[in-house]
């Protein structure tokens, strides 16, 4: 029998809901007591509210997300009020769909930084702050972003590791001429880029001093890092793997998820390792790597694409999942949407949201399709609206 709309707290008809496997063209939603209640096909009960033919689909979910940095520093040197920061970036997340967020926080200090390295702790506290104000939107948790080589990564890492929100660390290691800058002169670019203004012989020292790092702390800072995470029971994530050694070291460390690796070979290392891949949604809606890596949609075509995430761009999450199906045929819209909701929500345990059935979360989104631009025109979270 179908509820009432007495029964429950809301009921929305005349929508097309996105399940996990398949898309109901013409049916309604229930929700109660911040769950999901039922999902019916055709006419809805009498009274619920008409989404006008949009797509009803689970909140999504981002695993790794470094937005909230440049709220927090806006422009170079320029710092923000870290709560209001928080604030303004979870709204942004919220209007993009997302209604869980792993906010990813720089765990290392190097010298001459001037930017978010180091201040993890400051954000993450912010975020707290925020959090049990009842400010926020979205679902937060923090995930810990280690830049391996740096001798400071591990004394940082300890001091927020026992926090209960700490769902995800990952390993990382940015020294010039590998992984994702193999390309030295792109690494260049890339610092040119963000305005520090740093000559050559600045860069060179730069670099200098990243190589001596990798050599004198790589090796002990992972034993170290994964040993943590195992203590913890925090999942592991690669990052920017390129080589076979690459995936035979993120087998070895058990990681879980395999971010943005650069090459088709490791992406097939890693999935033959039964290691999810998660790959930038702005890569997809760009076409492809901003770092001349491989194109995220050159992996979905293989089936070597289980995640995607918004990476600096929180819109990108949602238009990069509703353009894989026409840019990978094979890929239909329910399994393109897994990809921003069940799946990551999997990877990081989190098996209360992600899919749209009886009992899990109320954590929806309403979308309306203005050609190739979706709109999130309503977000719940446990089944209350806030956007």
């Amino acid at each position: 029998m179908s509820p009432t709309k007495s029964e429950t707290d809301s009921v929305i008809g005349n929508a097309r809901i996105v399940l996990v496997d398949r898309v109901i063209e013409y049916g309604w939603i229930a929700f109660a007591d911040g769950r999901i209640a039922e999902v019916g096909e055709g006419s809805a009960p009498a009274g619920s509210e008409d989404a006008a033919g949009d797509l009803i689909m689970p909140g999504l979910i981002e695993l790794h997300t470094d937005h909230l940095e440049a709220h927090y520093v806006p422009r170079p040197k320029v710092f923000w009020d870290p709560i209001a920061s928080v604030i303004s970036y979870d709204g942004q997340l919220a209007t993009a769909g997302i209604t869980t967020a792993l906010d990813s926080l720089r765990v290392w200090r190097e010298d001459g930084a001037e930017e978010v390295d180091g201040r993890a702790g400051v954000l993450a506290e912010a975020i707290t702050s925020a959090r049990d104000a009842n400010l926020l939107r979205a679902d937060h948790f923090l995930h810990l972003r280690c830049e391996i080589p740096m001798p400071s990564v591990v004394a940082e890492a300890k001091k927020l590791i026992g926090r209960p929100d700490v769902r995800l660390m990952s390993l990382m290691d940015h020294t010039p001429g590998q992984r994702q800058f193999r390309d030295e002169g792109k690494l260049r670019d890339y610092y040119r880029g963000k305005g520090a203004g740093m000559t050559d012989a600045e860069l060179d020292a730069l670099f200098e001093r990243r190589f001596s790092y990798q050599k004198a702390y790589a090796a002990a800072n992972m034993r170290e890092i994964v040993a943590l995470a195992r203590q913890y029971e925090i999942p592991l994530a690669s990052h920017d793997d390129t080589t076979e050694e690459n995936v035979t070291d993120a087998i070895r460390e058990r990681v879980s998820v395999a971010e943005f690796p650069t090459t088709i070979e490791a992406a097939r290392g890693l999935h033959q390792a039964g290691i999810g891949i998660l790959m930038g949604a702005p890569n997809v809606v760009r076409g492809g790597s901003h770092s001349g890596n491989i194109a995220a949609v050159d992996l979905a075509r293989e089936g070597l694409l289980d995640i995607l995430s918004s990476d600096y761009i929180p819109s990108s999450l949602l238009m990069a999942a509703l353009q894989l199906p026409q840019r990978v045929p094979p890929i239909d819209l329910a399994s393109a949407i897994r990809t921003v909701t069940k799946t990551p929500a999997e990877a990081v345990g989190l098996a209360d949201r992600g899919e749209i059935t009886a009992g899990r979360r109320a954590d929806l989104i309403r979308v309306h399709l203005a050609g190739d631009i979706p709109v999130v025109r309503c977000v719940w979270r446990e089944g209350r609206r806030v956007a």
